[in-house]
């Protein structure tokens, strides 16, 4: 078996905003199998500024994984304990090598039957107008769960824009969601948390930022509105610092992101843990390629979560890889019409 691996800079369409910045580029890159002719290719997502694995010697170690790819799945996983995304593009490529078809990894109703995963719809941030702009085209185009970025703009005009949201609908009809991704301060957020539950929102994801397991315990007890971890989950890779950290937080909600944590094991470890709490979970992308997505979403069809999921980032890029996935009514599909741009990917391999 060889194995070989490729950077790739994917450009937004439209600069994207977050609390952290706004986004032009994402780099990703691919790590390739090869055995008596088969190929298998998987997606290393790492997310600059937010990965524990962003690190210098980051690409020294995938061509260590390269160097070293017959020492066997398992034992590379254990090996790459600190690099979440690389374990995540690494399962990816064994699945992919054995697969009849090298992009169907799981077989299930979605890939086979055309079953749709339901997503929610995800609003960047900006400024006002186009925020709202988004938040139409998502309600035309079928959503029925928004998820809306907030903490970059002013929270006043934030709240006036999810308010005239549920002027026109009640939670019943759509359900909103909002990531603050760590914006507000310990001391303000269960004030702002309590504006925001008058809004009939489903959870507000990481109020706080990451790191501050006392406050953050203080505040999933007493918060009126449903909390769920995100960056929050970065990092811990031992199984018996996940338990202490959902044991002693006990958040209503836990988001599994694979490029971040751990890839499919670290996400199954994650929701194991989750479970015995009886804490509620989805699944995220975190603006892979379709060929990330593609991994997450059919791993995401082998849970038969019913809440929506956040994997619908695919059309972010002008030059991503073209794919079977497809976004309708507030869904994602893998449309069997549809192909694999095979041109790019036999670039990648060779």
């Amino acid at each position: 078996m060889k194995a070989t691996y490729k950077k790739h800079i994917l450009n937004f369409k439209r600069p994207s905003g977050t609390s952290r910045g706004t986004l032009k580029t994402k780099e990703t890159w691919f790590l390739i199998l090869e055995d008596s002719g088969q190929y298998g290719i998987g997606e290393c997502a790492v997310f600059r500024g937010l990965s524990y694995d962003d690190v210098p010697d980051y690409e020294e170690k995938l061509a260590w994984v390269s160097r070293n790819i017959n020492l066997g799945e398992g034992e590379l996983i254990k090996e790459l304990k600190h690099f979440p995304s690389i374990q995540f593009g690494l399962e990816q490529a064994f699945l992919s090598l054995a697969a009849r078809d090298s992009f169907k990894l799981f077989h299930t109703p979605f890939v086979n039957e055309y079953k749709p995963i339901a997503i929610n719809g995800l609003i960047w941030m900006g400024d006002i107008d186009f925020m709202h702009e988004q938040i139409q085209r998502k309600l035309v185009e079928g959503f029925s769960c928004i998820k809306m970025k907030i903490g970059a703009v002013d929270f006043n005009k934030e709240i006036t824009l999810l308010q005239s949201i549920r002027n026109r609908f009640d939670k019943d009809e759509i359900e909103l969601r909002v990531d603050a991704n760590g914006a507000f301060s310990s001391f303000e957020a269960l004030d702002k948390l309590s504006i925001l539950s008058t809004l009939d929102l489903h959870s507000i994801e990481q109020p706080i930022k990451a790191g501050q397991w006392n406050s953050l315990k203080e505040l999933c007890s007493e918060t009126p509105l449903p909390i769920a971890l995100d960056e929050e989950l970065i990092g811990i890779v031992d199984i018996e610092k996940k338990d202490e950290l959902l044991r002693t937080v006990r958040p209503q909600y836990i988001i599994l992101k694979p490029s971040l944590v751990g890839g499919f094991q670290g996400s199954e470890e994650w929701i194991s843990i989750a479970e015995k709490y009886k804490i509620g979970w989805w699944v995220t992308s975190a603006l892979e390629s379709n060929i990330g997505l593609n991994a997450i979403a059919q791993w995401t069809s082998v849970l038969n979560s019913n809440l929506p999921q956040g994997l619908g980032t695919g059309a972010l890029f002008t030059n991503n890889i073209d794919s079977p996935l497809e976004v309708r009514n507030g869904s994602l599909y893998y449309n069997p019409k549809k192909v694999w741009d095979n041109k790019l990917i036999k670039n990648l391999c060779t």
